[in-house]
């Protein structure tokens, strides 16, 4: 029997399996299937997310026959099935369910569009569908072949950025670019977690420019939030034909006030792959890792373990950097301000949002716009230019937690939304754990309880 690892992008979901079931009287049913999960060598999974024929018809005659294509070659296969049994909970349903849940949750479908059952189906047979395509001018079907780009490669590369990096901004900024040398994975982006917002905050980007540097995502919400949550990989092979399925069936539900504002696809507005995998240590989330291109089925059924494994090696990094030392605890003392030249910033500080407004414009909210905040104000009284990651730490008025502050990832949004917004204001490391305040300008600072 053919292989059924080898037959990965029959069940990507770009094209639609054809499911050929009958009932007890022998009266046959075609019908679409939207999602086949591959479980074994032996075994498949078909999504059940309404009460339809086919599952009707398997629980009558459980044999039924499954026409599934390759979505690179267009070859058919046929494979012969035995309904086995329905899951209802396990890790075979949490892994079905979570990718349709990351679908429902683009299209305002959350609690609608859902799983219901997986359908294990044992194969009993595949066949390979001879003359399905038309041969090519040397007689043979046109075959379109790929495979891992030197995987102990990447390995090495990642993890030599890892252990190398001299600070966290270096750690991130370098693990994205090797993934675009080694894989060509030319959009990507890691994603901290924002306690106090119960969100993620981007932090380093790679191909978007700066527009995604500061860019939030709720826990919950959309593929990377649903990573967050559930702590699970989550691999679309093509977005755009799933969100046309998950489309045709809200359009059935009209304008019930069920449904929610769809979610815009993040970033690449033409994306067609994705992946989101969470970074972990121990069972601590420290970041997200998302990946996208606009090509169909960039990530292979064979990328989950690998990413998986430089994962948890980002992991590592983020939580070794987060442990550093701050070297000297004292406060930096005080130096001569810069002399301002004629043009001033304005600042604007919303204490009820913990907001920061530059000139009338968004500039940044929560902690790192209470660091910024309180830094502002020891430059403009004390002339202060020196800060160290310990005070801030041991600054009550910032609300850090006690463990695993993410201070540094704080620092490095920050600083880069002073450097997309904010030109003449920067934070600049010294040593390590502190940083100096270099101002080329005048500014204002304005405080007020609310917008």
């Amino acid at each position: 029997m053919i292989d059924l690892a080898s037959l990965d992008r029959c069940f990507s979901g770009i094209i639609p399996g054809v499911i050929a079931t009958c009932d007890r009287d022998g009266t046959p049913n075609v019908s679409y299937l939207s999602y086949v999960h591959l479980i074994d060598e032996r075994h498949v999974g078909l999504s059940c997310q309404f009460f339809n024929k086919t599952r009707q018809n398997l629980d009558e005659h459980p044999i039924a026959t499954l026409e599934a294509y390759d979505a690179l070659t267009f070859q058919s296969y046929r494979l012969r099935l035995r309904f086995v049994r329905s899951e209802t909970e396990g890790p075979l349903f949490d892994a079905m369910a979570l990718r349709i849940f990351a679908l429902a949750t683009h299209i305002g479908m959350a609690g609608i569009f859902k799983l219901r059952s997986a359908d294990v189906c044992e194969v009993l047979s595949v066949e390979r569908r001879e003359g399905f395509l038309e041969p090519d001018a040397r007689g043979a079907p046109q075959v379109v072949t790929d495979g891992p780009l030197t995987e102990l490669r990447g390995l090495q590369i990642v993890s030599e950025r890892v252990s190398r990096a001299r600070d966290l901004d270096a750690l991130l900024s370098g693990v994205l670019a090797a993934l675009d040398e080694v894989f060509g994975f030319t959009h990507g982006m890691i994603l901290m977690p924002c306690e106090e917002a119960d969100a993620l905050v981007t932090v380093a980007s790679h191909g978007y420019g700066d527009e995604a540097i500061g860019a939030e995502v709720e826990v919950g919400e959309g593929l990377i939030g649903l990573v967050a949550q559930t702590r699970t990989l989550v691999r679309i092979a093509s977005v755009s034909s799933e969100l046309r399925y998950g489309r045709a069936i809200r359009a059935q539900y009209g304008d019930s006030p069920r449904l929610r504002a769809e979610i815009p696809l993040p970033r690449l507005a033409n994306a067609e792959s994705q992946m989101a995998i969470p970074l972990l240590v121990q069972d601590r989330l420290v970041g997200v890792l998302a990946l996208e291109c606009t090509t169909s089925l960039t990530f292979a059924q064979w990328h989950e373990g690998f990413l998986q494994v430089l994962a948890n090696q980002i992991a590592s990094g983020i939580d070794r950097m987060d442990e550093r030392d701050d070297g000297d605890a004292e406060p930096g003392e005080p130096a001569t301000a810069h002399t301002p030249e004629p043009r001033k910033l304005g600042f604007c500080y919303y204490r009820n949002d913990d907001c920061v407004f530059v000139d009338g414009e968004y500039l940044i909210r929560n902690v790192p716009g209470k660091i910024l905040w309180k830094i502002l104000r020891a430059y403009e009284r004390e002339g202060r230019t020196e800060f160290s990651n310990r005070e801030l730490r041991l600054d009550p008025s910032l609300g850090l937690p006690a463990f695993k502050d993410n201070l540094e990832s704080r620092l490095i949004l920050l600083r880069k939304r002073l450097e997309q917004k904010c030109a003449d204001i920067r934070l600049v490391p010294t040593r390590r754990g502190r940083f100096a305040l270099e101002v080329a300008c005048g500014f204002e600072l304005v405080e007020r309880e609310t917008a």
